[in-house]
């Protein structure tokens, strides 16, 4: 079991600071994409390297593993990844969220084996996935423009903060990589293992983004819709689900939308069928 730091002092005060604003509504989505010009140009070049490096490790970490090699692989990084989730329902107020977050996490780290194995499921206790994105989006934080950043992916001004937030203060991955230092950076292995299973299960859903006629509109809409459900416990307000999908924009026009896809469709004649 990893052995994570004490927290001091001052790595406390701007979460309790922070956790005064505890309350607030929660911000509105934004539609627009002012850094389109911008994120489409980081968009392709992390697909170039997708291509060139990342695709094929998880590939070839597909091929060397068969799928209950994969399924315990990745429940053991989902369940060792809790305490950020158990952090973020805490900084929300929601200690009964936190507790079944807590005991999901011990019962798969003794019964499961450290995490290899996944009996909370099996005894009833619901995944949750939390992070300091949502938390600041609880508080009523706004999620900013849109954002595509070099080897990372979308986010938004607002969710950008989870990534140094939570791996400083919660994330056991990276705090056991910034409290060891093994030769050839050898404390890093567990995290590249990590994004490498993360971008094997993502080869299933390759045939989606190959079929849209826009990829980089198409990953865009996900994002936001991922983490609009995610804010809401898969249940959004209708008022705020037609604002992220544009219904309430003056300039909305749902079938130049089906034009656009249908000029896609010809050019590019069983796309929607195409298989990985």
């Amino acid at each position: 079991m990893l052995s994570l730091p004490r927290l001091s002092p001052s790595r406390l005060l701007p979460l309790a600071a922070l956790a005064l604003l505890a309350g607030c509504t929660i911000a509105k989505p934004r539609t627009d994409d002012p850094l389109e010009k911008f994120n489409r140009n980081v968009y392709a070049f992390n697909d170039a390297v997708d291509k060139a490096v990342i695709r094929p490790v998880a590939v070839g970490y597909r091929k060397v593993t068969n799928p209950p090699v994969r399924r315990s692989v990745s429940d053991f990084f989902t369940n060792i990844r809790m305490p950020i989730t158990v952090a973020n329902d805490l900084l929300q107020a929601r200690p009964k969220q936190a507790l079944q977050s807590t005991g999901r996490f011990l019962v798969n780290l003794t019964l499961g084996l450290g995490g290899f194995f996944d009996p909370a499921s099996q005894l009833g206790i619901p995944l949750e996935d939390n992070d300091f994105g949502v938390t600041l989006a609880r508080w009523g934080v706004p999620d900013g423009d849109y954002l595509v950043l070099p080897l990372i992916g979308p986010t938004t001004v607002r969710d950008v903060w989870r990534m140094p937030v939570d791996s400083y203060f919660f994330d056991p991955l990276s705090i056991y990589a910034s409290s060891h230092d093994y030769k050839y950076g050898q404390q890093y292995l567990p995290q590249m293992l990590y994004l490498v299973t993360l971008r094997s299960r993502g080869i299933d859903a390759e045939s989606f983004l190959k079929s849209a006629y826009d990829p980089y509109v198409f990953m865009r809409d996900a994002y936001r819709q991922q983490r609009l459900y995610q804010i809401y416990d898969g249940n959004p307000p209708a008022d705020v689900i037609q604002q992220m999908q544009g219904l309430n924009d003056d300039n909305f026009d749902p079938e130049q939308l089906l034009d656009e896809q249908h000029q896609w469709e010809k050019k590019h004649p069983g796309s929607s069928n195409q298989k990985q």
